[in-house]
């Protein structure tokens, strides 16, 4: 399958390990519960099974008008492997089946506000707050669909295979004949043909193929109307009543899209977030916490890999990575600083910051401003350079602060390193 990748999540959300020492920074995405999933889904007209949302019994009136056959009660976090977890209570599996109504209550309360814990949460588990109650439909077959935007093709593909509900990667590697791309244009969007053309390739028969081809359709309009850059479906299942189901949904958004698609992004779920990281982003910064202790205060994603590679390669090991940006003002500088000593792991700071966009002499004051308000306590080493880097040196010195500068970055490393020795 085709790697999703964004320059722009290299930027700002770090989805890149660095090239020199090996430093791997984890990437952080919009993250999204299967249930707010399926809701998008629902809004454009897709397929999907019906369900509720409760979060425990006062939450019971929900269910008076959802009758069906068979219920799937299923836990709501970010995590795979639900159904053969445990809860911390001792309740088995994050998932469970029931034709008895009178059961789903009590289900639900097993659940809710006790940690589920799988092979994909931390040891303790994530807290459930959240469960959904859906119409559990009979699988005759199951199928494969995605559409991601792809770098190759320069723009968004579909991908399909009549293989569903297996890990797809497993399939193109083994039976690459069971996998189709077909490369989307970006203006025109999908045609009738190619939409029949992969409900054929998915093996759908008779009317099956015009209603799978209409719920292909329906997801790569959804695609574009909310700035995806991937939507998965898997499986695309055909049921024992003749319909076309996305049972399983993931979608990732293009983070530079934010801006247009405010109520998506206001849905973020922080289950497994540092709150640092949150903090953050509320003031413009990026900030992803490492396990070293100097903490890297830097303008540009690039530069801040750098200095991290640097600070391993004399020795020592970057907290953090925290980005100000390119229009950072010096209530930003006083934030960021706040952000950083609240790690107690953080022994010195390293300021590495590059003017080009950024006046040097903003970050001075900012660096002094938030000295002085903080009573920093810890060693400061900064190295500036560019736009106004002279009068910067000259707020720094005359501050009368202890603040160690560095001409250059391996001095600044250097003696970020030493400092903590």
């Amino acid at each position: 399958m085709a790697a999703l990748a964004s320059l722009s999540k290299v930027c700002r959300r770090l989805a890149k390990p660095t090239l020199q020492a090996g430093l791997k920074i984890p990437s952080r995405n919009l993250n999204l519960l299967e249930y707010q999933s399926k809701k998008l889904l629902e809004e454009s007209g897709v397929a999907i099974q019906n369900f509720r949302i409760l979060e425990g019994k006062k939450d019971a009136d929900v269910l008076k008008d959802f009758n069906v056959n068979e219920y799937v009660i299923k836990a709501q976090i970010l995590a795979g492997g639900r159904g053969k977890g445990h809860f911390d209570n001792g309740f088995k599996g994050g998932v469970h089946i029931t034709k008895d109504r009178s059961q789903v209550i009590p289900l639900v309360e097993k659940m809710v506000g006790h940690k589920l814990i799988t092979k994909q949460t931390p040891k303790d588990g994530i807290l459930v707050k959240k469960v959904m109650v859906a119409d559990s439909i009979n699988i005759m077959r199951e199928t494969y669909l995605s559409i991601v935007m792809d770098r190759q093709h320069n723009g968004p593909v579909l991908i399909a295979s009549p293989a569903g509900g297996m890990d797809i990667e497993a399939v193109a590697e083994e039976t690459p004949e069971k996998i189709k791309t077909i490369p989307i244009d970006i203006n025109g969007g999908i045609t009738r043909e190619q939409a029949l053309e992969v409900a054929r390739f998915l093996e759908f028969k008779g009317p099956l193929v015009e209603r799978a081809a209409n719920e292909i359709t329906k997801l790569y309009n959804l695609f574009t109307k909310v700035d995806a850059v991937q939507i998965e479906i898997n499986p695309l299942a055909e049921t024992d009543d003749g319909r076309v189901i996305s049972v399983d949904a993931k979608l990732n958004f293009d983070d530079n899209a934010q801006f247009r698609q405010r109520d998506i992004f206001a849905m973020e779920v922080h289950e497994d977030t540092d709150p640092k990281e949150i903090e953050a982003s509320k003031y413009n910064l990026n900030y992803i916490a490492m396990e070293g202790n100097i903490g890297c205060l830097v303008n540009g994603a690039g530069l801040a890999m750098a200095t991290m590679d640097i600070i391993k390669l004399n020795g020592g090991s970057p907290a953090n990575f925290l980005d100000v940006g390119g229009s950072v003002k010096e209530e930003q500088v006083l934030k960021a600083f706040q952000i950083l000593t609240s790690d107690p792991n953080v022994k010195a700071i390293l300021v590495n910051v590059f003017g080009g966009i950024v006046n040097c002499a903003t970050i001075a004051n900012g660096i002094v401003s938030a000295t002085k308000t903080m009573n920093l306590q810890v060693p400061l080493i900064v190295r500036l350079e560019g736009t106004n880097v002279d009068a910067a040196k000259k707020i720094l010195r005359e501050s009368g602060l202890k603040i160690d500068s560095a001409t250059d970055l391996d001095e600044a490393a250097r003696k970020a390193v030493q400092s903590i020795q």
